[in-house]
């Protein structure tokens, strides 16, 4: 399945961070403002967190091996979970540490204020920043509306299975953020000519990358752990499985994503006394074609097992009965 827009959006925001990065740097060994080391050190991880993600996709196309039968799928939920640890140690607590170096220094009085017209390069950069990460953040929404449908950004972020736009979405919405708390700790600074607001503006950023860097590892395991389908493909699947000629009903189906696109399907159903061998595969070929037909969007591995309906050893089996990996951002 294609992956177009995620990659379109991943390439649009890894441009962005680096050029952002640069701009950041500059301002800080003009100024030697902490914010904009924290800020600049931030664009770093995120440019390092995007390359990530883009391996991940190449990785994840690699043609299934007798040791990894199933494919590689898996990898996009790996490197997206490498992301949020990338985000946590070097963005968040680098900045976290500065903030702390910043204030200490500042507390002895001997951090240096910046007074002269250097003072206005860091807001200059901070301001055209915002502006390259706004855009950054509009192709993200952009690529993600169309997948996102009637959900709200929330019940996206926590439902997708694709983790390159979840990811973009929430480093360019905490990158925005991020540049917002740096802009108010160095205009603080040049108001009140006090150098702990600029540690307190890092602080801020330190706080804002580590809570996104849980998030987005909490959502990363989940996928890792292994979920199954949402419910409304679960529920396409199995009816129309169980409305093919010659099965009587799902006894039960199970489901799991071996990637973003790609879902397992193992079902066992039940079907008239198979006296007929012929009949019986063409009636479960017939099932795993409607059976994909029902969710085009996702490529599904399909096992069915037939078997003999018996109600007294399945006695709390329904015709409508359908079992699915529990799915907890479903």
């Amino acid at each position: 399945m294609s992956t177009e827009g995620g990659t379109r959006a991943v390439v649009a925001a890894l441009i962005a961070n680096l050029g952002i990065a640069v701009t950041k740097f500059a301002a800080f060994f003009v100024t030697g403002f902490s914010s904009m080391l924290a800020e600049a050190v931030h664009s770093v991880a995120d440019s390092g967190n995007q390359v990530l993600l883009l391996l991940g996709g190449k990785k994840a196309r690699r043609a299934a091996t007798p040791e990894h039968p199933f494919g590689y799928g898996r990898e996009r939920y790996f490197w997206a979970f490498v992301v949020s640890i990338v985000l946590f140690l070097v963005g968040g607590l680098f900045a976290l540490y500065e903030a702390y170096h910043k204030w200490h220094e500042a507390s002895l009085g001997h951090a240096d204020l910046v007074t002269d017209w250097r003072r206005w390069v860091p807001v200059v950069v901070l301001v055209v920043s915002i502006a390259l990460e706004s855009r950054s953040f509009s192709v993200a929404i952009g690529e993600s509306n169309p997948r996102r449908g009637r959900r709200s950004w929330r019940q996206f972020i926590t439902t997708a299975k694709a983790p390159e736009l979840p990811v973009i979405l929430l480093e360019d919405f905490a990158a925005l953020l991020g540049l917002v708390f740096a802009l108010f700790g160095v205009v603080m600074t040049m108001i009140t000519h006090n150098v702990m607001w600029d540690a307190v503006g890092t602080a801020m950023i330190g706080l804002l990358l580590v809570v996104v860097a849980v998030i987005l590892a909490v959502e990363m395991r989940s996928l890792l752990l292994g979920e199954g389908a949402s419910p409304q493909h679960v529920a396409a699947i199995a009816a129309a499985i169980d409305s093919r000629p010659g099965i009587e009903r799902i006894i039960h189906l199970k489901t799991l994503h071996l990637g973003p696109e790609e879902l397992l399907v193992a079902a066992k159903i039940a079907v008239p006394d198979p006296g007929d061998g012929m009949a019986l595969a063409g009636t479960i070929n017939a099932a795993e074609a409607a059976a994909r037909a029902a969710v085009p969007d996702l490529h599904l591995v399909i096992y069915l097992e037939p078997d003999i309906y018996a109600p007294t050893l399945e006695p709390t089996r329904s015709r409508a009965q359908v079992e699915s990996r529990p799915n907890r951002r479903g």
